[in-house]
């Protein structure tokens, strides 16, 4: 059973699109476990209520509340400052670091570019897919 973080910008494409990161995520969730932290949760609950996404406060909290119930959420110690052109990105990793994932899933340009961080691959969501299949 793999240990994945997914990330803020695979989270938002499952909640809106009928794609490959919802079929992973719902895939993760079925049968591995997914690790997020509150901070990654205030980050997804902050983008989701942006006007263009045309979402109602209520469907953010279900679908933020689902996570709660199924994913793990841990408390993130560290602050390694690893991506130094998008701060916001360290958390990913730090979130991954101490939740002792095996993956993080992402579509980020500067996370993927890493491709590994300390032991953790770092894939893409179609990457991802190919692993569990």
């Amino acid at each position: 059973m793999a240990r994945v973080v997914v990330d803020t910008n695979v989270l938002v494409s499952a909640f809106l699109n009928d794609g490959n990161p919802r079929k992973l995520l719902l895939k993760l969730l079925k049968k591995h476990t997914v690790i997020l932290s509150s901070q990654m949760l205030a980050e997804l609950a902050d983008v989701l209520s942006r006007d263009k996404f045309s979402v109602t406060s209520a469907q953010v909290e279900k679908f933020i509340s689902s996570l709660l119930r199924k994913a793990t959420i841990i408390p993130v110690n560290s602050i390694l400052k690893v991506i130094l052109e998008d701060p916001d990105d360290d958390i990913v990793l730090n979130t991954a670091l101490n939740g002792k994932a095996d993956y993080v899933v992402s579509g980020d340009k500067h996370l993927v570019a890493l491709k590994k961080f300390e032991k953790i691959e770092i894939l893409k969501v179609n990457q991802m897919l190919e692993i569990l299949s």
